[in-house]
């Protein structure tokens, strides 16, 4: 059992993109926490929609449509809020926030306001697994760590619309037929497929999956079955896969560093 920060290896600041389902937001927040509790400014943002935080969360939502205008006010407000939350707008029909564009996230990092800037760069309409789509994922270029997360409850179930975003690109990723069940290995395939979740990865961002939901029956053994493979067949391709749990502590069980 260890930190996040510990697993990841996160030391000097960055931008970190979160893709994938199963608990995207969630470690978005759990990651934020971590480390605005070292001093460190943060800033928990998505190039997609996310769920308006709670205040637990996130102490402070921004909303601002120009970059320029967000930046003159997050300079001060960073100074006294270690993290905040920021968006383009409130889409108020559905309690979500609509995030900003990825260059847009190049600029806000380039300008040096935050030492740290928290992505959720892909949506998956709450499922614990997806396959993006052909615009998917929106990941900005200055993304130093990507992060592809999987709700291991989605091992065992049948592959459709129930369990899984977009089941019929699963499917075409892994070799499954609708209604299949899910297996550890087609978990593993779609980790490492270049159409998979790790799609769109920029050149020199180290790459994890994160295993989550291992307090549920069966699914911590599950995620040892797929870290297990990953470890054998992803060679260059990931630096670490992660198995834990995002509704409470410790979020890390167990971590493989895989190069």
């Amino acid at each position: 059992m260890t930190s996040l920060r510990y697993s990841l290896g996160l030391k000097k600041g960055g931008v970190i993109s979160l893709v994938g389902a199963g608990g995207k937001t969630a470690l978005m927040f759990c990651l934020a926490r971590e480390l605005a509790a070292g001093g460190d400014r943060v800033l928990t943002t998505t190039t997609t929609k996310i769920r308006l935080p709670t205040r637990r969360q996130s102490r402070l939502v921004m909303i601002s449509d120009s970059v320029e205008h967000f930046l003159q006010r997050a300079g001060g407000v960073a100074k006294r809020i270690p993290h905040v939350t920021a968006a383009r707008r409130v889409v108020h029909f559905q309690h979500k926030l609509k995030g900003f564009s990825p260059g847009a996230i190049d600029r806000i990092w380039h300008s040096g306001v935050f030492r740290w800037i928290i992505v959720e760069a892909d949506g998956a309409a709450g499922k614990p697994l997806k396959a993006p789509a052909a615009h998917e994922p929106a990941i900005p270029d200055t993304t130093h760590w990507l992060i592809a997360t999987v709700g291991l409850s989605a091992v065992g179930k049948p592959l459709n619309a129930q369990w899984v975003f977009r089941p019929y690109l699963v499917s075409a990723l892994t070799g499954l037929a609708l209604e299949d069940q899910i297996s550890t290995s087609a978990i593993a395939k779609m980790c490492l497929d270049h159409n998979g979740m790790l799609k769109n990865a920029p050149g020199g961002a180290k790459r994890f999956i994160f295993l989550n939901q291992a307090d549920l029956p069966g699914c911590l053994a599950a995620g040892r079955q797929i870290a297990q493979l990953l470890k054998i067949y992803a060679r260059k391709s990931l630096k670490g896969v992660l198995i834990g749990r995002t509704l409470y502590e410790p979020i890390v069980d167990k971590y493989y560093i895989i190069n």
